[in-house]
C-alpha cells in the first residue's frame, strides 16, 4: 500500500512547487531523499541492557531496526573510547520515510509541550535540513511507563534542493510547522578614522 503522503506528494505538492518555484519541469522539483535519525547514548551506549532498550525504542519509532555507531575518536570529557559504542542511527527512505513524516509531523511534533514550531535557520549548505526533538516519548508508539530515561533524537531531512529556500519551500507542503528564525547579527566594530589617530599621536608626542 503507498504511503497516503508519498501520494500526496505525486498529486499535489509537485504541482505546487512548480508553481511557486517557476519551475517548468516536474524532476527539478526538489523532493527529500531521506532521513536519517540519530540516538546519542554517551556513556550509557556501553551497557547492553540500555543499548537493547534503546534499540526497541528507536525500531518502533522508525520501523526499521538501527545501527549501532561507534566513537571515531577518545575523548576524556565525555568518557569515549575509540571504537567503543556511541549511539544508534537509522536511515529512512522510500515508504518507510513518507510514513514516519507523517507521523512525525501530524502526531509526534504536535504534542511537544509549550511548541512554537521549527526554525527556518536549520539548513545547510546542501540543502538538507536537521533539527534536534528533547524527548523521544513524544512517539505514540513509545509506552511512557516503560522508559527507563528519556533520550533525545537528531533528525536531518536531505533532499535534492539547490538552496535553502526551496527546502523550506518544500517541508511547508508536507505541513512541517516553519517558523522565522534570529539569525545572529555580526557585532560591528567601530572604526577610528586615520586623521583622528594621528592627530592622537602629535598630542601624545607633544
Amino acid at each position: 500500500m503507498i504511503p497516503r503522503l508519498k501520494e500526496k506528494y505525486k498529486n499535489e505538492i509537485v504541482k505546487n512547487l512548480m508553481s511557486k518555484l517557476n519551475q517548468k519541469n516536474i524532476y527539478s522539483v526538489p523532493k527529500i531523499k531521506k532521513i536519517v535519525i540519530n540516538m546519542g547514548l554517551g556513556a550509557d551506549a556501553s551497557d547492553q541492557k540500555i543499548l537493547k532498550s534503546c534499540i526497541k525504542d528507536i525500531s518502533a519509532i522508525t520501523g526499521q531496526y538501527p545501527i549501532t555507531t561507534k566513537f571515531k575518536k577518545s575523548i576524556s570529557n565525555f568518557k569515549s573510547r575509540k571504537g567503543t559504542n556511541a549511539g544508534l542511527k537509522v536511515t529512512l527512505r522510500n515508504h518507510r520515510m513518507f510514513e514516519f513524516l507523517d507521523r512525525l509531523v501530524n502526531i509526534a511534533l504536535p504534542r511537544i509541550k509549550d511548541f512554537r514550531g521549527l526554525v527556518d535557520t536549520g539548513c545547510d549548505k546542501s540543502g538538507n535540513y536537521s533539527f534536534g526533538i528533547k524527548e523521544h516519548i513524544i512517539f505514540p508508539e513509545i509506552n511512557f511507563d516503560k522508559v527507563e530515561k528519556i533520550r533525545g533524537l537528531d533528525v536531518t531531512i536531505v533532499t535534492d534542493s539547490r538552496s535553502a529556500e526551496d527546502t523550506i519551500s518544500l517541508l511547508k507542503e508536507f505541513n512541517f510547522p516553519i517558523v522565522k528564525g534570529s539569525k545572529k547579527k555580526a557585532k560591528k566594530i567601530k572604526k577610528i578614522p586615520k586623521e583622528e589617530n594621528k592627530k592622537e599621536e602629535k598630542e601624545k608626542n607633544g
